[in-house]
């Protein structure tokens, strides 16, 4: 479906939903790399002006990645439901913005619609916020999880603990760690970026900072960020896993580039919770986003950056994690463009 609006003597047009989220988006140098970002300001203006008109359900009706071709796609459709989208099929892109902004819009509200909104909804109606906008919304609706404490409580931060070691020496990962902890870091993950990657190495971390949890008795989880099938692999080799690292994109073809796909995620995350390690709750997973390898690896299918990284919170919100890290503008093509 084709879309329009005019300022002044000038038309823009644009082909598709596709490219109207595209052209909608603040400026991002991954989008220029990827030749799909705008040609200027007035252009992107016109685009979020002729988004704010779009009716939510057109993005049911137009999938920007055909179903049949990515299971994200497949997630994203087959996980929606119609009855509790009611309460917002009405609404445009536009009028959304204004309902989520409402007085009268609250905690209970996002709750009930929360899970029933696809990410490219919520990459429309994000294009048309400021971020403090963006920042007023949010704090209607903390995300509070659990393992072995609590994250997301109002009035909290957790910050994570990354004792790293050029050569995975143990004492000088206990010595980093420590230090971290008597800073008051660590309550969200004590969690290690092995040198080396391999099973042998990962599981001597894994039991080195389990020991020293327990024996000091730190109310906290742990990790060893490493791919996804090594950690299963140390689950079935017995060692104390916590949580379940992975880095995660919003398409499939992406996913693949990582070596993961939705099911691989789904078993990881049923051996973690198998061993019963959480005290508190069972969010087992830990999800990275954002490292521009959409655009890496040719599988963004013309989507721009903003809404491929919503997609990939979609995957994330599947699997119930414990933490979502991004490193958007820190890792991937979107920091070689230029110094900004």
């Amino acid at each position: 479906m084709t879309h329009a609006e005019t300022i002044g003597a000038r038309t823009y047009r644009f082909a598709d939903l596709k490219t109207l989220l595209t052209k909608a988006s603040p400026l991002r140098s991954v989008d220029q790399l990827a030749g799909i970002a705008v040609s200027c300001e007035e252009e992107r203006v016109a685009a979020k002006m002729a988004l704010a008109n779009v009716p939510l359900r057109a993005f049911l009706e137009e999938p920007l990645i055909p179903y049949e071709t990515d299971e994200v796609t497949r997630l994203i459709v087959d996980d929606h439901s119609p009855e509790a989208f009611a309460e917002i099929a009405h609404l445009s892109v536009g009028d959304f913005r204004n309902w989520l902004l409402s007085d009268t819009m609250d905690n209970d509200a996002l709750v009930r619609i929360t899970a029933d909104l696809t990410p490219e909804m919520v990459a429309a109606v994000s294009k048309l916020m400021r971020n403090q906008d963006l920042v007023a919304v949010a704090r209607k609706r903390p995300v509070v999880t659990r393992f072995r404490n609590t994250i997301g409580l109002p009035g909290h931060m957790s910050v994570r603990l990354q004792p790293n070691h050029p050569t995975d020496d143990v004492k000088g990962i206990a010595a980093s760690m420590l230090d971290g902890l008597m800073y008051g870091c660590g309550d969200a993950v004590i969690g290690i970026n092995p040198a080396t990657d391999n099973l042998a190495a990962i599981t001597t971390l894994l039991v080195m900072i389990d020991a020293f949890r327990e024996r000091f008795d730190v109310p906290t989880q742990s990790c060893v960020l490493t791919h996804v099938t090594n950690t299963i692999a140390a689950i079935e080799k017995s060692a104390p896993v916590d949580l379940v690292f992975q880095s995660i994109a919003g398409t499939e073809k992406t996913n693949a580039s990582f070596g993961i796909s939705l099911a691989l995620l789904r078993e990881a995350c049923d051996a973690a919770r198998s061993l019963q390690r959480g005290t508190i709750g069972d969010n087992v997973m830990y999800f990275e986003t954002g490292q521009g390898s959409a655009l890496s690896a040719n599988a963004y299918h013309g989507v721009d950056q903003q809404t491929c990284e919503v997609r990939a919170y979609a995957v994330a919100r599947k699997f119930e994690p414990l933490l979502v890290n991004t490193v958007v503008g820190f890792i991937g093509p979107e920091y070689l463009y230029d110094g900004k």
